[in-house]
């Protein structure tokens, strides 16, 4: 039913071998994500290759940063703003030894993601539907993951807030970005360094199959995160840190 040639080329580019029950998993995914489509705007990205290349294979290519889950590592990881699942669930798919939480504001979204995770038959995933800036002072969530990523489309500065709290010490986070963000990543300087945080590689690339350009960054924590953050009521989106005038 499905010409899988593309999206084995751009697996192969990245070093993994999809299984047969791990593309019939994708493409599960992908249905339901079409059928809830029509109901509910998860993604303007429907066309299977489309999916396969700006959904899967950009999500997947956390492996340049990360190539020890190609080889195994068993990291916790947690998605902030998954949305319709990316990049957590074709991670997860493709290295099931990874226990995944997959954060959402949106109710709808994360009821669709708990039918993913069963009817996919994925094990270890956490589906929870709160504010990042909320979950992240509970005990079992604070400080407690390998590696937080995100594909959310927010300044960078307001996202490590969200996020950092999120990794423990010796973790990453690691935020998908595109374009020219050395603006961006520049006056997330200080909210990085203030959260605990150090940037220790932007990689640069192209996503296979394609000609769209991707940067990852990877922001290493160095040092627990002050229990003040992230702060509540909206202010790392309203008033992100970019200087200390801006602390409080």
């Amino acid at each position: 039913m499905y010409d899988d040639s593309m999206l084995i080329r751009g697996l192969s580019a990245l070093g993994i071998i999809a299984s047969d029950e791990q593309l019939s998993q994708l493409h599960h995914y992908y249905e339901m994500m079409v059928e809830t489509n029509r109901v509910m705007n998860l993604t303007a990205i429907t066309e299977y290759e489309d999916v396969c290349v700006k959904h899967w294979l950009d999500s997947l290519c956390l492996v340049k940063v990360l190539p020890g889950l190609v080889s195994g590592d068993a990291l916790s990881v947690i998605d902030i703003g998954t949305g319709a699942g990316f990049p957590g669930v074709p991670l997860k798919i493709l290295f099931p030894q990874i226990r995944l939480t997959l954060l959402d504001s949106l109710g709808k979204r994360i009821t669709f993601l708990e039918r993913v995770v069963a009817e996919c038959g994925l094990k270890d995933v956490t589906c929870l539907h709160a504010r990042a800036e909320e979950y992240s002072r509970k005990a079992e969530h604070r400080e407690q993951y390998d590696v937080c990523v995100s594909r959310a489309v927010t300044r960078l500065a307001s996202l490590t807030e969200l996020c950092l709290p999120y990794v423990k010490v010796g973790g990453r986070f690691v935020p998908y970005k595109s374009g020219d963000c050395a603006e961006e990543v520049a006056e997330a300087g200080f909210a990085i360094a203030t959260l605990g945080g150090k940037l220790e590689e932007t990689a640069s690339f192209v996503v296979p199959e394609s000609d769209l350009g991707r940067k990852l960054l990877v922001i290493s924590k160095k040092r627990s995160t002050d229990k003040k953050y992230p702060r509540v009521g909206g202010k790392p989106m309203k008033s992100p840190i970019v200087s200390r005038e801006t602390l409080g």
